[in-house]
């Protein structure tokens, strides 16, 4: 029987630097991935590998593990190098997880601790710190705080939605959710399986088989489908084409709506597509409509892939640009429009941070 790898990953930190100390919290981290993720029951490690920061001394994370009889698996570790203004006394966790081709298994990883400033999105925070968090500051605490803040953006190919909702994540707190990213991978899955747009049978049962994943990872966004990273590929210039022409198929839009909903009712996020704030988020508090002339949106993209070292034309990308306007303002399930409550942002004559700044101070009064 054929199995699927998936990457595990947490990480913890130390308050000081003593045997003791590494011992208990390595062991309270591999804990919790290990319990959190039933490892030994229907899903196994095959690998481990532990870092940790140079400050780290008094005692191997990897040997804390092996003794501790957690993981029966190849441990390997390692020193990270001294970066300036890392985590100090940090201690990161890969684990490498088989489990069943046809198991549905969605890894839960682990943030604890300091190291919780790493990944606040997926940050675990044992009982104990929670209640004490909740005694120093309860009018910030989890669900006291009331409604979960969203925000929508919405807007046309190359107006900068992805930069601006990555950038507003990070100065806000708030999770990013790459819905796009999320299409441009099934499209990318449909042409690997060669499967057309006219199959629908052959895309729902594509669709039941298909795991996306969309992570931060020391703050660059990954994209794993099915487990394999495909951050880059699915960035190259004919998946734009294919995640334009397969989010129009409404069991495609349907599964990945449904997981999108799933996340956004959990933890503040900010996404943006073609229909956040109409269909995904409707209720969405602050929605945004980000666009720009087709000519400037053209040369933005020539300007990004050129850089990467792609071969491209000028004219192709603007006709492309055009030809996937009408096709994302014309689909009969969801099309790109604006929201009748989204503000329009206009982006030709803004940088980045004008952007930016404009946006966090209305979502900022809306909290």
């Amino acid at each position: 029987m054929s199995e699927k790898i998936t990457a595990l990953r947490g990480a913890t930190t130390i308050e000081e630097n003593t045997r003791e100390e590494i011992v208990s919290k390595t062991v309270e981290l591999v804990k919790t991935l290990k319990d959190d993720n039933n490892i030994g029951s229907g899903v196994r490690a095959v690998s481990c590998l532990i870092s940790t920061t140079v400050d780290i001394t008094a005692f191997y994370p990897a040997r804390a593990v092996r003794e501790s009889g957690l993981l029966d698996c190849p441990l390997m570790s390692c020193l990270e190098p001294n970066i300036e203004n890392s985590l100090p006394l940090c201690i990161r966790v890969m684990i490498e997880l088989a489990s069943d081709e046809k198991t549905d298994f969605v890894p839960r990883h682990a943030y604890l601790h300091k190291a919780a400033e790493l990944r606040p999105d997926l940050a675990k925070i044992s009982k104990t710190m929670r209640e004490r968090e909740k005694a120093c500051s309860p009018e910030i605490s989890g669900k006291d705080r009331g409604k979960v803040l969203n925000v929508a953006i919405d807007g046309p190919s190359g107006a900068g939605k992805s930069t601006v909702a990555k950038l507003l994540s990070r100065r806000l707190s708030m999770t990013y959710l790459d819905t796009g990213a999320m299409y441009r991978a099934i499209g990318l899955k449909m042409h690997r399986k060669g499967i057309g747009l006219g199959d629908v049978e052959g895309i729902k049962r594509t669709l039941d088989d298909t795991v996306i994943e969309v992570d931060t990872i020391d703050g660059v966004q990954h994209v794993r489908l099915d487990g394999k990273d495909v951050s880059g590929e699915i960035r190259r210039h004919y998946v734009s084409k294919l995640a334009s022409d397969f989010s129009a198929v409404k069991e495609v839009r349907l599964k990945l709506v449904e997981m999108q909903r799933k996340i956004a009712s959990e933890k503040d996020c900010i996404l943006d597509g073609r229909d956040i704030g109409t269909f995904v988020l409707p209720d969405a508090v602050a929605k945004f409509y980000l666009t720009a002339s087709v000519k400037v949106r053209a040369k933005r993209r020539f300007d990004e892939l050129t850089a990467k070292g792609e071969a491209c034309e000028l004219d192709a990308i603007e006709r492309d640009i055009e030809t996937r306007d009408y096709n994302d303002m014309h689909r009969d399930f969801a099309p790109l429009k604006k929201a009748d409550d989204a503000i329009e942002v206009v982006t030709d004559d803004m940088t980045v941070e004008q952007v930016v700044a404009y946006m966090s101070e209305i979502i900022n009064s809306k909290r």
